[in-house]
């Protein structure tokens, strides 16, 4: 699917806001890297840091951005429920308009910050980004009174070259797998060879992708979280996604899922690459 891209505002030197097809989308531009955000769902769907070949994050090749339809990689914020705990699956937060509500440019780093309003105009959720020699995406819930069990993920996809030559260290050898509905013990560190969907406790250390043929680590630490989630569809048709598309991501996601979150909570992902 072609994607009409039409630049729509230049804000400061390094922030542009361009169209793609009806998604608006920022486009960061800085010494310490580039970054794009469409506003629907404040979706961070690529980031690049200076002095870096490939993206760290993975999108649909077919990806059509279109108004309402939930986009296939970078990071989607699954809120205020995961999986299908409501409709629509994963929340509204990912198709809903967020806006811009406050920037900072720095010579060293860039802090974009997105909020989420009810349709009353009650702030319900704010997303910061800052972008350095390391990414850091921090998810505040503040909700209202009306909502219950919320749960929160920062579902990422990873770009990897080649998921047969990709380890995943430093999650635990237990999980949740949702495919069988059981209770598992897997390898850590573990690679993928077939549909993976597998709900961890959160550890303490970084998540690290071992993307073997980009010659290259992923850091992935998750912060107040309860949850990491690892995904890859393998065969499996996936809406918006390639049927080989799953050969060069594979998903770690930051989770709340066990946990419910309080009003005020914040729960974050830092991203790095070595």
């Amino acid at each position: 699917m072609t994607v009409n891209i039409q630049l729509q505002q230049q804000i400061t030197p390094e922030l542009s806001l361009y169209a793609y097809n009806d998604i608006p989308v920022l486009h960061l531009q800085h010494a310490v890297g580039s970054a794009k955000i469409a506003l629907q769902g404040a979706h961070l769907f690529s980031w690049q840091p200076a002095q870096t070949q490939q993206d760290v994050l993975w999108l649909s090749e077919i990806e059509p951005f279109e108004t309402g339809t939930a986009i296939r990689g970078g990071v989607p914020i699954c809120y205020p429920w995961f999986g299908n705990a409501g409709s629509p699956a994963h929340g509204f937060a990912r198709t809903s308009l967020w806006q811009l509500s406050d920037y900072e440019i720095r010579t060293n780093k860039v802090r974009l910050v997105f909020s989420l309003f009810s349709a009353l105009n009650i702030v319900l959720a704010k997303v910061e980004m800052e972008f350095s020699e390391q990414c850091e995406l921090r998810f505040t819930h503040y909700g209202n009174s009306a909502m219950k069990n919320v749960q929160v993920a920062l579902h990422s996809y990873f770009n990897v070259a080649d998921i047969n030559r990709t380890q995943i260290a430093n999650l635990p050898t237990e999980c949740f797998n949702s495919l069988s509905q059981s209770q598992e013990i897997v390898p850590s560190p573990r690679t993928i060879n077939e549909n993976v969907d597998c709900i961890y406790a959160a550890p303490q250390q970084p998540t690290e992708i071992h993307d073997q043929a980009n010659q290259r680590t992923l850091f992935v630490t998750h912060q107040n979280a309860s949850d990491v989630v690892l995904w890859n569809p393998w065969h499996k048709a996936t809406s918006s996604m390639a049927e080989n598309g799953y050969q060069t991501m594979v998903c770690v996601e930051t989770a709340r899922i066990h946990r419910y979150l309080e009003a005020g909570e914040t729960v974050a992902v830092r991203l790095s690459v070595k």
